[in-house]
């Protein structure tokens, strides 16, 4: 007991406490301290009772179902039971099914570690990174197409302004041409018209 601090002492559930031998005044403060940690049982001594211990007993005092400690008690330990050797696959599973956790954990279970699950999760977002950089360059292509359209779109444009020009000028200019053409051929005409009609008629006289 003087190995322990009175506050941890003090706190613990189950105690089992062997024979203490008080020779000197520190040993019998400590078989003092231990009798006070148990609570007291009105059938004998406890500080009395933990120098008379003998070999095999103990004072022991446990926690009811409540949580509450019960009376300090007298107690034989039973020893431990074992042999010299392996036991046999019969003795084991005998032992096996007398367990109170008999069929808990017979069937093996493969669960899930928590590296997997960190795995998966890493696997999951390289995924969607690696989505998200498709995407981002299929728009990026798109938007690419779309500016070769239209840089092309404005060069037909361009192209058709620049040839409706071409067209307007050589219209205007064949235009002119004919017009001048006309008027010559037109005044030609006239003077020939003239000549024939005046020699007509004074030929005639």
């Amino acid at each position: 007991p003087a190995d322990i601090p009175p506050v941890i002492l003090g706190q613990l559930g189950n105690r089992v406490q062997h024979a203490l031998r008080a020779y000197t005044p520190n040993d019998q403060k400590a078989v003092k301290v231990a009798a006070n940690t148990f609570r007291s049982n009105p059938e004998f001594d406890t500080e009395e009772a933990i120098t008379q211990l003998n070999t095999g007993e103990a004072l022991v005092s446990f926690l009811d179902e409540k949580g509450a400690p019960q009376m300090v008690q007298r107690a034989n330990i039973l020893p431990p039971q074992g042999q010299i050797g392996p036991i046999t696959a019969g003795e084991r599973d005998q032992i096996m099914k007398q367990s109170l956790i008999y069929g808990v954990y017979e069937k093996l279970v493969d669960r899930e570690s928590a590296f997997e699950i960190l795995s998966q999760k890493q696997e999951l977002l390289a995924e969607e990174r690696e989505r998200a950089e498709v995407e981002k360059e299929r728009i990026r292509q798109e938007r690419e197409a779309r500016k070769l359209q239209a840089e092309a779109e404005r060069e037909r444009r361009a192209e058709a302004r620049r040839k409706k020009e071409e067209r307007g000028i050589v219209g205007d200019l064949l235009e002119q041409v004919g017009r001048s053409a006309t008027r010559q051929i037109s005044s030609q005409l006239g003077r020939t018209i003239t000549r024939s009609i005046f020699g007509a008629f004074f030929g005639k006289k």
